[in-house]
């Protein structure tokens, strides 16, 4: 989905910079690995200030694996199989399971929710793109995310929230606009979690009000006198009713450009066949950007992707782009952009390619490389399981303690 530009001028909005240019290392990762305190987190997860980890961008690119995180936490804390922090890596690894089973299903709603679908609308509210409802909940989420590229949970809740069962804009339009500004984007965790809030993926809609807001959120974000600020009886009534809260205020942020291509500084190039002719090759891509693979043959030529279908569907920010450029760039040979055809017929000048599997590039990856399977911390769950409850019952039943 394609939303039209904007870009309005205003005066500059300060904001939390905490999250702005992470490095994207291994190294960087490790150290918010050592730094994760699993009580803190238990007790203050909730909170926009709490002691949350901030490894979803390098979770999301592979710098890092599920796995791993879990071992380096339990080193040095006790980790109890049933801990909030377990559970969350859980969530990660079911978003993926739900979309080994459903593929692209999950981008259309699981089943229907407060409303039927044709009831909202299918593009995002510049109002809300600008951080001008009025709402400060709403606006400041929108001024954090595009400042960092990142946004707590909780956050990324209230602002789905408001946007499907207050504004009547339909998720899938909320959640392809959020992707976009993520650093940590990631289809299944985004989309299924809008659906979770939108009521088409959980059984009932995810509501919050100002008290909720007041109660985990500093008071920049406290919203009293707000639409928001009412009972949840009265919540879940204007989530079943289809008439919109409309607000148009002064744009306060201007909204950062997509970019279906990289900026020059990545580096990136056209797919040449003589980079790999008669070669082993090692792909690398977005998602695969951790320690290379011990015991790669002398010579294998490590290449970078970048498939131009899929970020013309699905754009990033400048800021990801940069993230990933980065960290392909210190472990590739080259980088290549261009369309799958292209890329793959350079590749078939290889004697071998091997990457790991990958579902944003499913429709390409398999037809251009031997694929390994990433790496998980829960068994595979061979039957489907709409329930996070359901999949956690048998998945942590499996795993080895």
């Amino acid at each position: 989905m394609t939303l039209p530009p904007v870009d309005l001028r205003s005066e500059a909005v300060m904001v939390d910079r905490l999250s702005d240019d992470l490095e994207p290392t291994p190294e960087a990762a490790w150290e918010r690995i050592v730094a994760l305190r699993p009580a803190d987190y238990a007790r203050t997860r909730n909170a926009i200030d709490g002691a949350v980890s901030g490894l979803s961008p390098y979770l999301t690119h592979g710098i890092v694996s599920v796995p791993e995180v879990y071992a380096g936490v339990a080193a040095r804390h006790p980790l109890d199989p049933q801990h909030k922090f377990v559970f969350e890596l859980g969530w990660r690894e079911y978003f993926r399971h739900v979309w080994a089973h459903r593929g692209d299903a999950i981008l259309d709603s699981l089943h229907p929710g407060p409303l039927p679908d044709d009831a909202y609308e299918r593009t995002m509210p510049v109002d809300i793109r600008t951080a001008a409802t009025g709402v400060p909940a709403v606006d400041e989420a929108v001024r954090v995310l595009y400042a960092t590229g990142t946004l707590h949970n909780h956050a990324r809740m209230w602002l789905a929230s408001y946007v499907v069962h207050l504004r009547k804009v339909h998720w899938r339009a909320g959640a392809d606009w959020l992707y976009g500004h993520l650093l940590d984007g990631d289809l299944a965790s985004n989309h299924l979690s809008w659906q979770w809030v939108a009521g088409t993926g959980s059984n009932k809609p995810y509501l919050f009000n100002a008290e909720n807001v007041a109660r985990y959120a500093p008071a920049a974000w406290h919203s009293p006198g707000s639409v928001i600020d009412v009972d949840y009886e009265r919540l879940n009534e204007l989530a079943r009713r289809t008439e919109t809260v409309a607000f148009g205020g002064v744009p306060a942020v201007s909204e950062p450009a997509l970019l279906a291509r990289p900026s020059e500084s990545f580096g990136a190039r056209a797919p040449e066949s003589s980079d790999v002719e008669g070669r082993e090759v090692w792909l690398l891509h977005p998602w695969q950007l951790g320690a290379l693979p011990t015991g790669l043959s002398a010579g294998t030529r490590v290449i970078g992707v970048a498939v131009a279908e899929f970020h013309h569907a699905w754009p990033w920010n400048d800021r990801r782009w940069r993230f990933v450029g980065r960290r392909m760039a210190e472990l590739a040979d080259g980088c290549w952009y261009g369309d799958a055809a292209t890329i793959g017929a350079a590749l078939r000048r290889a004697r071998r390619v091997r990457t790991f599997s990958e579902p944003h590039i499913a429709p390409w990856l398999p037809g251009w490389a031997e694929c390994d399977g990433r790496p998980t911390l829960f068994p595979a769950v061979g039957r489907r399981c709409d329930s996070f409850s359901k999949w956690w019952s048998m998945a942590s039943k499996r795993r080895a303690p």
